[in-house]
């Protein structure tokens, strides 16, 4: 199966950085998580690094997102010919590559130098075939952001303002722009209390980061006596004020009608509630608890996702919160998620080397998620789900 820079699979990334070796050439961008991480801290700005790192409370639910997934195992089966794996899967009609996704990051465009993250981002799912899943909060107006992904599909995460026109006018570029799902976030009408922003009093869109969708849409600009460039501090006092509608099952009739896309809804962990939402028109379901950055002392998203799978039926359930390897991504496909996705790994990877940088990380997820289904004897992702996943 192809993958991104030639034939073959995934996994001889790990050759060729074998091969390099001989001549001395070492990876750019560390292929583990707690070096990646280590380098990202000494390159990003204090008051960056402490948003993308930063979870909500004491960060318990944060930290057992990641540590969660130890306690679930996988059994090997030998005498299996796994010589050729598929990691393929698919979603919404899609034939994707891979069932891994760049999950939507609030404050992507702050993470590389240029303040051109979103755009860094698309372009690493363009070179990976890895599907970027755009966040409404962007330093670029999402056609741009769309345009940088080439031929690789992408999707739309929409935080719903209060006012619906604007909404609407949000969905509708994203249409036309050539998103192919839109996916709704229903837990951050209001943010979590995260003491490391607090304790430096630091809030970046109210700095003026991340607007641009806000403020090259025309039902927003129509709504300021001066167009954000002459005014900036009044158009951050109209964001302000117009961010976070409280969402509520009787507004599924208008989201559904807003679009003929396939309709996600990103936050959804309690069985009964992903039931009401395909009863209602969802779509997909997307179980996450936002990295534990909403929300603190709840469960931890893994152990959440085979009772959301169970409901969910034959509904595609998406999964994010606490992946940091190749490894997490296929223990989170045998649990039933239909497409897994990738946050602070690629986000860091931005800080470190831009578009290339994330898409390092991407491969080198990738890569170690492949060769655990070479040793483990799953030959494609129908095998993994069969096999199933353990509590240890």
């Amino acid at each position: 199966m192809a993958y991104a820079g030639g034939q073959g699979h995934y996994g001889d990334l790990q050759n060729a950085i074998y091969g390099a070796g001989l001549s001395g050439i070492l990876p750019t961008v560390p292929v583990d998580f707690a070096t990646l991480e280590k380098r990202a801290q000494a390159a990003l700005p204090p008051h960056v690094l402490s948003y993308v790192q930063g979870g909500c409370g004491d960060e318990w639910t944060q930290d057992q997102n990641a540590a969660a997934f130890r306690h679930w195992g996988m059994v090997p089966r030998m005498m299996v010919d796994c010589t050729r794996r598929d990691l393929s899967t698919e979603l919404f009609g899609l034939k994707l590559p891979s069932p891994v996704f760049m999950a939507p990051i609030g404050v992507t465009g702050i993470m590389t130098q240029d303040l051109h993250g979103d755009l860094a981002a698309a372009k690493a799912s363009a070179l990976t075939g890895v599907p970027l899943c755009a966040s409404t909060l962007s330093n670029d107006p999402l056609e741009k952001v769309a345009a940088e992904q080439g031929d690789t599909p992408g999707f739309f995460q929409l935080y719903t303002p209060r006012n619906k026109e604007l909404a609407e006018s949000l969905v509708r570029r994203a249409e036309a722009a050539g998103y192919k799902a839109i996916i709704v976030t229903l837990d951050t009408w209001v943010t979590g209390w995260r003491p490391r922003d607090l304790n430096t009093a630091n809030f970046p869109q109210l700095r003026g980061a991340v607007l641009m969708n806000y403020f090259s849409d025309p039902v927003f600009r129509s709504g300021l006596a001066k167009p954000p460039e002459q005014d900036p501090v009044a158009a951050i006092q109209a964001w302000a004020a117009v961010f976070g509608k409280v969402l509520t099952w009787d507004d599924m009739p208008w989201l559904r009608g807003m679009t003929k896309l396939p309709l996600v809804l990103k936050g959804i962990c309690h069985p009964d509630d992903v039931r009401r939402a395909i009863d209602l028109g969802a779509d997909g379901i997307y179980c996450s608890n936002h990295g534990g950055r909403q929300a603190n002392g709840g469960i931890a998203a893994i152990d959440m996702l085979p009772g959301v799978v169970e409901a969910a039926g034959s509904t595609p359930v998406l999964f994010d919160s606490g992946i940091r390897s190749g490894t997490d991504v296929i223990k989170a496909v045998a649990l039933g998620a239909r497409a897994v996705g990738v946050g602070r790994p690629y986000s860091y990877g931005l800080a470190l080397g831009g578009a290339e940088g994330a898409a390092s990380v991407l491969r080198a997820i990738l890569a170690e998620a492949d060769l655990l289904m070479a040793v483990n004897g799953y030959p494609t992702l129908d095998a993994v789900r069969a096999a199933g996943a353990q509590r240890t």
